[in-house]
């Protein structure tokens, strides 16, 4: 009986970890973190009174948009290295 339990347990967490796994490389992960990146710079730009906050939020929100496409390739890269 109790190791029916532990592989229901075990199987439980697998699913959760696939799920998490899947978030992490997800479009709606990537787009949501990219239209708080933009949001939020625009509202540090209008603080600070910078011209045109909204073309101008464009360059942090892009910059974190490139560095997330990046990072498979460098991933990659790096685990080849460690072989």
């Amino acid at each position: 009986m109790d190791i029916e339990k532990e592989i229901i347990h075990i199987q439980q967490r697998n699913q959760r970890v696939e799920l998490e796994k899947a978030w992490e490389t997800s479009t709606t992960r990537y787009v949501s973190i990219v239209v708080i990146t933009y949001l939020f710079a625009v509202l540090v730009m209008y603080a600070l009174d910078i011209a045109r906050p909204l073309i101008n939020a464009v360059i942090p929100t892009l910059g974190y948009f490139l560095s997330v496409q990046s990072l498979p390739l460098i991933k990659r890269w790096w685990l080849t290295k460690q072989k």
